[in-house]
């Protein structure tokens, strides 16, 4: 009974453990509420064609300087890491006496101790990650200082699941080109998540058997 009791809580604490270990997913977007709704723009008055709320100029390009406009990122992510370490001590040690001598009489006293010991130890680590493509976003709010804060999502249900790219932060106006795109090595602060929902994201993850043994949980 103690056995079965001892075992009976060791499953349910593992259990417990397992419990917290979930699959990663892609971190929602930060501070991304909708975008701001604009006013309706006043039609012109008297046959005039100016209008106060949406002055234009000749001089003036498509590109994105409001809140509440739209921005294509061109995805041209490209991050490679690459890390080694080695620790090599190795430390000998030996002691002797000598056979000893009383009244020319030898006594057998040899002893001999020795001591070897060595340590090596080596660790290396690479990363390499690849994201290209585009993604239109809005634009949510123009700062002080001109900078232009953006976020947006794409999601693209296909067969067996679901994909999607989630991208956020600021934009310099002088970043963006005359097609109203910009780099996403342009962009400050950039949050960037590309993730998966579905049979295929399923079975590229591991069981939480397999997340328990390779998580701090495990005491071995």
């Amino acid at each position: 009974m103690r056995a079965l009791a001892v075992l009976t809580l060791a499953a349910a604490t593992g259990l417990g453990g397992c419990a917290t270990i979930v699959p990663p997913v892609a971190p929602p977007l930060a501070d991304a509420p909708l975008p701001p709704v604009q006013p309706m723009a006043r039609k012109g008055q008297s046959g005039g064609l100016f209008n106060p709320q949406s002055a234009w100029v000749l001089t003036n390009d498509s590109r994105a300087f409001r809140s509440g406009d739209v921005l294509t990122v061109i995805l041209a992510e490209t991050t490679q890491a690459s890390k080694r370490s080695g620790t090599s001590l190795d430390k000998r040690s030996s002691a002797s006496v000598q056979p000893l001598s009383i009244a020319g009489k030898v006594l057998d006293t040899s002893v001999g101790l020795s001591a070897d010991r060595e340590f090596s130890g080596g660790s290396s680590s690479t990363q390499q990650n690849a994201l290209e493509g585009a993604i239109t976003v809005v634009v949510h709010e123009v700062m002080a200082n001109g900078l232009l804060r953006v976020s947006g999502e794409k999601s693209l249900w296909l067969n067996q699941g679901e994909e999607f790219i989630r991208l956020s932060g600021f934009v310099r106006a002088e970043d963006i080109d005359a097609t109203n795109r910009v780099s996403s090595q342009r962009i400050a602060n950039a949050r960037i998540a590309y993730s998966g929902t579905g049979t295929l994201a399923d079975a590229n993850s591991p069981g939480w058997l397999t997340r328990f043994f390779t998580s701090p949980w495990m005491p071995f």
